[in-house]
């Protein structure tokens, strides 16, 4: 099994989004071979689901509070999004991590509460270039790990993903090399270990588009995509699904 992650952040309105899910539903492809997920903005998210919840789409919300109920104002839970029929959260995106200041431990909570409703936590890494630069890719990967999951109660039953989103690579048209993307996920598989015996799928998320999507889904360790501005837009998502369904 292949994941396609499609996130569609704020770049498209009400209007556009449920004309992307619309479109989205009619594409042809194996489900048996490729979970398609997507994650589009709050305002739109309700009525994707009903639009989707006939089929095997898969719908999350791109954060989740960390609190599960009570007087916090704007913040929407994991158990309100799983309760109108999302399937996945976004955790740990590292425009959260570094535009909205969300700390370690927001992102561990946040695992936390997916996980007590049932909706399967989708948890981003990835190092930022002056890491990169330095040579702490691993010293960065590996304290975000351990941050989110250590003393996590995971749920064999719900699903958790990893998706390894190289800060330097995200919405910068640089994607990480995929033998390179190759080599941390297999390191990211073993540091899971530590964690939890569940088989937890690794993902690649950083300008992927149409062009290089088969040279990451092609590697033995990659088991997915998680897409940015490319799952937005009708012609390039619905290509990206066509070439991973052919692999």
């Amino acid at each position: 099994m292949k994941y396609i992650f499609g996130n569609w952040k704020m770049f498209l309105d009400y209007d556009e989004s449920i004309a992307l899910a619309n479109e989205v539903k009619s594409l042809s492809y194996a489900p048996e071979k490729l979970q398609l997920t997507v994650f589009p903005n709050y305002l739109a998210l309700h009525d994707i689901v009903q639009i989707l919840k006939d089929t095997k789409i898969g719908v999350g919300a791109q954060t989740v509070s960390r609190r599960p109920q009570g007087a916090y104002t704007g913040a929407i839970s994991a158990y309100l999004v799983k309760k109108i029929g999302c399937t996945h959260g976004l955790v740990g995106h590292s425009e959260r991590r570094y535009i909205f200041h969300e700390s370690d431990e927001d992102i561990h909570d946040k695992i936390e509460a997916s996980f007590k409703v049932g909706l399967s936590p989708v948890l981003c890494v990835g190092e930022t270039e002056e890491d990169l630069k330095e040579g702490k890719r691993q010293y960065r990967l590996k304290k975000q790990l351990m941050k989110a999951l250590e003393g996590i109660e995971f749920t064999p039953s719900v699903p958790f993903f990893v998706a390894y989103e190289p800060v330097w690579a995200v919405s910068s048209g640089k994607p990480c090399n995929p033998a390179d993307a190759d080599d941390v996920h297999g390191w990211i598989k073993e540091e899971l270990k530590q964690y939890t015996d569940m088989i937890v799928p690794v993902l690649y998320g950083g300008s992927v588009d149409q062009e290089n999507v088969v040279s990451y889904l092609s590697r033995e360790t990659i088991d997915g995509v998680l897409v940015g501005s490319a799952s937005t837009k009708r012609d390039s998502f619905a290509q990206i699904i066509a070439r991973a369904n052919e692999i």
